[in-house]
C-alpha cells in the first residue's frame, strides 16, 4: 500500500523553526518528483517547494525562498522541509507529494499539483 505521512509539524513563535519529514512506504522515492504544499485557513492549496530527480532542479514559491529548504534522504526514504525564520503567514496545513517526474518543469509540476501520492498533512502554526 502506497502512503506517505508527514510528521513534524506544530506550534512556533515567528522566526522560529521546524523540520517537516515525510516517510513513504509501499514504493521507493528515489526515482519520483517530490513536493511540499500547504494550505491556509481560508485560501487554496499551493505549492511551497517541489523537487524533480532526473536533474535535481528546485522550485520554492517567492514567499518562502531563502527561508524553506526541501530535502530527501534516499536511504530513509523520506523528503525533508526545513522551515527557518518562520512567519505567521506560514500558519496551515503541510502535505507532502509524490509522482512520476514529467516533461514539465519543477516549477510547472508544483504550480499545477501533478503528483500521484499525497499525504494526510501536518499542521503548522506559527503565532507567539
Amino acid at each position: 500500500q502506497v502512503q506517505l505521512e508527514e510528521s513534524g509539524g506544530g506550534l512556533v513563535q515567528p522566526g522560529g523553526s521546524l523540520r517537516l519529514s515525510c516517510a513513504a512506504s509501499g514504493f521507493t522515492l528515489d526515482y519520483y518528483a517530490i513536493g511540499w504544499f500547504r494550505q491556509a485557513p481560508g485560501k487554496e492549496r499551493e505549492g511551497v517547494s517541489c523537487l524533480k530527480p532526473s536533474d535535481y532542479s528546485t522550485y520554492y514559491a517567492d514567499s518562502v525562498k531563502g527561508r524553506f529548504t526541501i530535502s530527501r534522504d534516499n536511504v530513509k526514504n523520506t523528503v525533508y522541509l526545513q522551515v527557518n525564520s518562520l512567519k505567521p503567514e506560514d500558519t496551515g496545513v503541510y502535505y507532502c507529494a509524490a509522482g512520476s517526474e514529467t516533461l514539465a518543469t519543477v516549477q510547472a509540476m508544483c504550480v499545477n499539483e501533478e503528483y500521484d501520492y499525497w499525504g494526510q498533512g501536518t499542521q503548522v502554526t506559527v503565532s507567539s
